[in-house]
């Protein structure tokens, strides 16, 4: 069973339209609401697979109740934790080149209360999970040493840890040695504190995370693949994309795929691959099925590619 927490969960509404006029009236072409939350993703994506999945939550109003029967009617067990403050909603705009126009509220702010029932739950939660994907940005009310916090606590349960996180917050969490994080290359860049411009900039900047404390470091690079740095070696892969529809949660399904296929090795790196370049061919924040996958167009290697330059380069 893989466990996931997300600390400041949303519901996502996503709408088509031509294009984005500012201004105008737009009348979308499309539209629909999704659980949302970088770790509500990561247990949908783990639920479309067919493998059993827990989503912890701090929930709270009509928005919360929806969003846990969402989840329920996807195929993911939820375990809320009650809070006085609602759930958060947030907006995307799509248009038909790819390009995404997000808008994210704050979302509730925990009590100390709180936060420490939800620590409590994870813990409970946690005996039989293989994995516990901690993922997303802190609500308000949650210093950046939380999810240090959760690492520690997981890891005296036995449990394994995945984290995908930025800016303070994984900082923090590092001496508490997760045994995974997924940084994309933005979240890289500004962890080290300077630009990243090619693979071998992004190579060097996992090894500096895991000399901090990552067990090992699945870096997304968009368009231009990923590259996992673990102890055990590093792999670079790539898989082909006809034509992005939506990247909302991607990376998302990237991370379930890598946990699914057991979260370490070329042959996980392949899988998150795989789930995310299916993920980016859907629309909205829509996970996929393992009808939509395509293995047969990964592409993995030990033999990176240093020198090949980052499409998109990461500044800090």
């Amino acid at each position: 069973m893989i466990l996931t927490v997300t600390p400041n969960p949303s519901l996502d509404r996503t709408y088509e339209i031509p294009s984005l006029d500012r201004g105008a009236v737009l009348r979308a072409e499309g539209d629909r609401v999704d659980p949302g939350g970088k770790g509500v993703n990561v247990s949908r994506a783990v639920a479309a697979a067919g493998v059993r999945t827990t989503a912890v939550l701090p929930l709270g109003g009509a928005p919360g109740a929806l969003l846990a029967e969402l989840l329920g009617a996807q195929g993911v067990d939820v375990t809320a934790v009650p809070i006085c403050g609602q759930t958060r909603s947030n907006i995307s705009v799509a248009e038909p080149d790819g390009t995404l126009t997000k808008v994210n509220a704050p979302g509730p702010e925990l009590s100390e209360a709180e936060s420490g029932l939800l620590l409590d739950t994870i813990r409970t939660c946690s005996a039989e999970a293989s994995w516990i994907a901690c993922c997303g940005s802190l609500p308000r009310g949650l210093p950046p040493r939380w999810y240090a916090e959760l690492v520690t606590r997981a890891h005296e349960a036995g449990a394994r840890i995945a984290l995908d996180t930025s800016g303070p917050a994984l900082l923090a969490a590092l001496p508490a040695r997760p045994d995974v994080i997924k940084p994309n290359a933005a979240e890289l860049a500004e962890a080290v504190g300077r630009p990243l411009a090619t693979l071998g900039d992004v190579a060097k900047a996992a090894e500096e995370l895991r000399s901090l404390g990552a067990g090992a470091v699945l870096a997304s690079l968009g368009g231009d693949g990923q590259l996992l740095v673990a102890a055990e070696g590093a792999y670079y892969g790539t898989a082909p994309v006809t034509a992005v529809r939506s990247d909302v949660g991607a990376g998302d399904a990237s991370l379930a795929g890598f946990l699914i296929a057991g979260g370490t090795g070329p042959a996980a790196l392949a899988c998150a691959l795989a789930h995310g370049a299916a993920a980016v061919q859907l629309p909205g924040s829509a996970m996929p099925a393992p009808a939509d996958l395509r293995p047969d167009r990964v592409r993995v290697t030990q033999d990176l590619p240093l020198d090949l330059p980052l499409s998109e380069p990461a500044a800090v």
